[in-house]
């Protein structure tokens, strides 16, 4: 038999998958292909302990309006997916100031971990406003939105076993603690990195004069002006990209993925 007609470990077909397992097509009720109760993507209703940092309100918001639905489970496992395409998949989640410099460390590390023969895609702030987020705007509801929407997606990526990288100001800490809870419930790694500079490092920098026009009353609502960032609590690394340079934080983000296995060295 060849490799590619051998059953992969963690397959439906290997025998190694035992009936409580919950992707075992038998757990199914009606359908292989419907996801089992107790599956991390069949998700219990909202509960004020499951969203530790927002409010249950909010987490109430995010169930589905629709009743009559069901969620369809595929015939590949996460860990078939997993083992074929040779890594675990995780959301690595960049937040702070406008010009923090997110987006250029977040670019950087793609790069670096395509170079490492690592599947990574970055999902850009202002980018997703062009297509996915184009219809929100920057109103304390809107922000909201723009990081429910863009958590479910990193959540397929990091499901499709692809290293996510986000980088959104995302400014409020109960969004951002969503964030990790989604991922938390179905089984998935999240890694918060702050960036963190000074406010006044970034309006030194302003590479798009946002802060100048804020600063003119031009733009309403701007983050670090006259709109909160909270920054985290404890998040999993704290860069200050005004004393490290792209290149050491890159290193020292590899490094952790690496010493927590989510990559090989």
């Amino acid at each position: 038999m060849t490799r590619e007609q051998t059953p992969v470990p963690g397959s439906p077909f290997h025998p190694s998958v035992v009936p409580a397992s919950p992707f075992h097509p038998s757990l199914a009720p009606g359908s292989p292909h419907v996801a089992a109760p107790g599956s991390p993507f069949q998700q219990p209703p909202a509960s004020p302990s499951q969203f530790p940092g927002a409010s249950y309100q909010n987490a109430l918001l995010d169930e589905p309006k629709s009743s009559n639905i069901t969620w369809h489970e595929g015939d590949v496992t996460r860990d078939e997916r997993q083992n074929l395409v040779g890594q675990k998949g995780l959301t690595i989640w960049f937040t702070g100031l406008s010009a923090s410099g997110k987006s250029t460390i977040a670019s950087a590390l793609e790069q670096h971990l395509l170079h490492k023969g690592r599947m990574a895609y970055r999902l850009d702030g202002d980018n997703i406003r062009f297509g996915l987020n184009k219809n929100l705007g920057f109103s304390p509801d809107d922000r909201t939105e723009n990081i429910r929407r863009i958590s479910e997606v990193a959540k397929l990526f990091a499901d499709a076993a692809v290293i996510a990288l986000t980088s959104f100001i995302s400014p409020y800490r109960a969004d951002r603690d969503s964030a990790r809870a989604l991922h938390d419930q179905a089984g998935l790694s999240f890694v918060e990195v702050h960036v963190d500079v000074p406010i006044e490092v970034a309006e030194q920098r302003d590479p798009k004069g946002l802060y100048k026009k804020a600063r003119a009353g031009q733009i309403k609502e701007f983050t670090g002006i006259d709109a909160p960032y909270e920054a985290p609590l404890k998040p999993e690394l704290h860069i200050r990209s005004d004393k490290e340079s792209v290149a050491d934080s890159v290193k020292r983000i590899t490094e952790y993925l690496v010493a927590k296995g989510y990559i090989p060295a």
